[in-house]
């Protein structure tokens, strides 16, 4: 037990660290609040939000599928001791102002005997862990902690600024964790337990260390307080380490936005005549749920490894885009949380012009992500902002934004969207040819006006029909979804594409039907973007489709087709964005075919490089 002098020096200590680390927790709240964007945090349906948040704070976002088998091994360890440590330092707190025989604890109870393992256990976990990052960082310099030259980087974080965050949290960490280790060998060695306690076999091996015990709790005084008295001095300092993390990616987890697909995007009301600003063009243009990225980055660049821009050495790092966020608020807390802050452009500030335009929207950064940051949505606000706003956009999308505006297809093709049906040995029918269809097909810009995509329209024709499935299309009547505008930031383009889909299709019936369609850009805007234009629709990708129809019987494949193995590449919206991965396996799977899977397959697929309207413009400089 403490002495009394102890005992008021560390309340008095408590009391100060409390006083000091309020202002950085409030100025962390009062920046992330500031926020105009349209992305809310969402306080909603408080019990699933709080499930998800404990859930991500255990399963560490999923940590262990995402690669880095290792590492992810040793985080979780450190993470899972931290979060009992929460327990535990309570349970040392009580152990330094009761007497000995009052540590109901240190009984032969089961539960606190198990309560002694865990601490035990966890205690060499965080250690062990701990020790394996800091030789990872320091002493192996693994090239996947570091940012190309090319990337726009905070000076700060270049000049080793995050090496040195990174030290001294990890320095804290080994001493605060080890101060209790060899605090609680102490307590065993002063007594007097003999071989030790059986329910703490690492710290009970230490405990030897302390000789007949006669000094050990001389040392169990100078280790208490090394254990408590710095997670005290280092509750100030917390908020401004990257080790925020620890408990804003939980809180990030709970509070985003339910997209519905992983990268959809939400409607700007063009009507609303008060909104002056659209997209993100500063800073606090950034919605709250963006802000917290910033202060939820681990920066373990896991997102920059899974970048397809970032790997053939383009200009574009998700993490160091929210690298950048956080050095920016961490180097600006007083006037940001005090309002007082100038505009701050995004583009050649957090990001550079290069790298606005590099990004795909493959949604590969945010599925990856251990806290649930979303940098591509970031990106797309900036590019939101960069054509409503500033009129500027790679020269190229000029024409596929005159396309879809003038014709309805970016191709800015004059061609008839039936052209397709041509040489079938059955009618296509339209909607007003058959206005009981079962299934509208959507066939997309590219299934009605690319070459290579017609075949596959002709053969999601053929077989419904072989199915003897009611279907029809909308021929002519069907335009451009907007995806391709909206990805590339012209979301007015998109406003009109949208509501103007909306009501032909709703006109139509179609609510009240199902859509099918192969497109899965298509699939996201139509199932999920087009709910706040008033569309609310099922739809399902022609995998989903036919393995469907095959599972009711309605369709047999032919099973002598000349391949025998196959591989499939999972489009980045449909495996990433929707979730789709089965249906896809399940299809080529009835049709006879073996299915060799590449070494990145499900949601760990390389993007195709077409989306995010890459497809209408030219490549950003890259090395490969």
């Amino acid at each position: 037990m403490l002495t009394i002098v102890e005992k008021i020096a560390f309340i008095l200590l408590a009391i100060g660290a409390g006083y000091f680390a309020y202002k950085p927790f409030k100025q962390m709240y009062d920046i992330i609040m500031l926020g105009k964007g349209e992305d809310k945090l969402q306080i909603d349906q408080i019990p699933v939000r709080l499930g998800k948040a404990i859930a991500a704070l255990f399963t560490q976002g999923n940590i262990m599928r995402k690669g880095r088998t290792v590492s992810s091994i040793m985080h979780t360890g450190i993470a899972w001791g931290f979060i009992f440590y929460l327990l535990v330092n309570g349970v040392d707190t009580m152990e330094g102002y009761l007497p000995y025989e009052w540590h109901f604890w240190t009984g032969d109870f089961f539960v606190w005997g198990i309560y002694r393992l865990l601490a035990d256990v966890l205690t060499v976990s965080v250690l062990v862990g701990m020790i394996y990052f800091l030789v990872r960082r320091f002493i192996a310099n693994d090239k996947a902690l570091t940012t190309r030259e090319n990337v726009m980087l905070d000076p700060k974080a270049r000049a080793g600024g995050i090496r040195k965050d990174s030290l001294i949290v990890g320095l804290f960490m080994l001493f605060h964790v080890g101060s209790r280790f060899f605090g609680a060998a102490a307590l065993i060695a002063a007594h007097g337990h003999g071989a030790g306690d059986a329910w703490q076999p690492f710290a009970s091996m230490l405990s030897g260390i302390y000789g007949d015990g006669s000094n050990a709790m001389a040392f169990w005084h100078v280790f208490w307080w090394g254990a408590l008295g710095s997670i005290l001095l280092f509750t100030p300092y917390f908020p401004r380490t990257k080790h925020a993390h620890l408990f804003m990616g939980p809180l990030n987890f709970g509070t985003r936005p339910d997209r519905g697909a992983l990268g959809a995007m939400n409607k700007i009301d063009f009507d609303d005549e008060d909104k002056e600003e659209f997209g993100a063009l500063h800073f606090l243009d950034l919605s709250p749920t963006s802000i917290m990225d910033g202060f939820s980055c681990i920066m373990c660049n896991r997102c920059q490894d899974a970048c397809p821009a970032y790997t053939t050495g383009k200009e574009l790092s998700p993490a160091a885009l929210e690298i950048n966020k956080r050095y920016y608020m961490k180097g600006h807390m007083d006037v940001l949380a005090g309002g007082t802050a100038e505009p701050l452009p995004m583009v050649g500030n957090f990001l550079s012009e290069s790298a606005l335009w590099a990004c795909t929207s493959c949604g590969a950064c945010s599925d990856i992500c251990p806290v649930g940051n979303e940098p591509m949505m970031d990106i797309l606000e900036m590019r939101r902002a960069q054509v409503l706003m500033e009129d500027s956009y790679p020269e190229e999308l000029g024409n596929a934004f005159q396309g879809i505006e003038r014709r309805g297809n970016p191709w800015d093709s004059t061609d008839s969207r039936m052209a397709w049906t041509e040489g079938l040995p059955f009618e296509v029918p339209t909607v007003s040819e058959n206005p009981d269809f079962e299934y509208l097909f959507w066939v997309g810009c590219a299934g009605a006006f690319d070459p290579n995509s017609q075949k596959t329209a002709r053969a999601v024709a053929t077989i419904l029909n072989a199915a003897g499935v009611s279907f029809a299309i909308l021929g002519d009547e069907e335009t451009c979804t907007g995806d391709p505008a909206r990805r590339a930031g012209n979301e007015y383009l998109f406003f009109e594409m949208a509501s103007a889909n909306v009501e032909t299709l709703n006109g139509y019936g179609v609510d009240k039907k199902r859509i099918v369609t192969g497109c899965p850009h298509c699939l996201t805007s139509l199932s999920t973007e087009y709910k706040e234009f008033g569309g609310d629709y099922k739809v399902h990708h022609t995998t989903q489709m036919i393995s469907d129809l095959v599972g009711r019987g309605k369709l047999k494949l032919n099973k002598g087709n000349e391949l025998e193995h196959v591989t499939f590449h999972d489009p980045c919206f449909l495996g990433r964005h929707n979730g789709i991965y089965t249906d896809p396996r399940d299809a080529l799977k009835e049709a006879g075919l073996t299915l060799l899977e590449m070494d990145r397959t499900g949601s760990k697929s390389a993007c195709c490089g077409a989306g995010g309207a890459q497809v209408w413009k030219e490549e950003e400089h890259g090395t490969e």
